[in-house]
């Protein structure tokens, strides 16, 4: 499994299939020798980097580099501009009582991928904490829930934004407590990165 991390706050994982197995010494040297060559540099850097790398690596390690390099730069290439990581959605079920009417419109919205990304995207910097409840919401069909969402990053400077959606009848302050409490640790994380 390659993870690549950036300052931006940008994760990709790829699985990779090296041609012989590797001893963990070797995936050590391998870490070591991309983290060096890597670490500091610009995303558009990475291939000359990376080729630089493949000259000076021990020439019993080539091939499995050989194999990173090609996994690494089509992970590079891929860039998405918006990404959403979506989970407890089944949650919202557990009670029918929250959401007056019917869910379904609740678990459309969220299908939408990107009305999600707008909503929980408008962040100004880590510090903003941003809380629509009901009528608040500028998507109708979310309009029975309420959204906590906050800015993380390096600094004064928000890379992506997190939230939660739920009932209008949440716990507020546990809910801003978790939010917030998430995204100092990611920012903390990218700061230290």
């Amino acid at each position: 499994m390659v993870v690549l991390i950036t300052d931006t706050g940008r994760v990709e994982q790829r699985a990779v299939e090296f041609p012989a197995a590797l001893s963990i010494e070797s995936v050590s040297s391998l870490r070591e020798a991309i983290n060096s060559a890597l670490v500091g540099h610009y995303l558009v850097d990475a291939p000359v980097e990376i080729e630089g790398l493949l000259a000076r690596v021990d020439p019993q390690l080539r091939p499995a580099l050989t194999t990173l390099s090609a996994v690494l730069l089509e992970t590079l290439v891929e860039r998405p501009e918006e990404r959403l990581a979506l989970a407890g959605t089944a949650n919202l079920t557990r009670s029918t009582m929250d959401f007056p009417g019917s869910i379904r419109p609740v678990l459309e919205a969220l299908e939408e991928h990107m009305v999600l990304l707008k909503l929980i995207g408008e962040v100004e910097s880590p510090s903003t904490l941003r809380i629509r409840i009901g009528d608040e919401n500028p998507v109708e069909d979310l309009r029975t829930t309420s959204v906590v969402s906050v800015g993380y990053g390096r600094g004064s400077t928000a890379l992506a934004g997190l939230g939660v959606l739920g009932p209008t009848r949440m716990d507020y302050p546990g809910t801003i407590g978790a939010v917030r409490a998430v995204a100092r640790y990611v920012g903390e994380y990218l700061a230290g990165a």
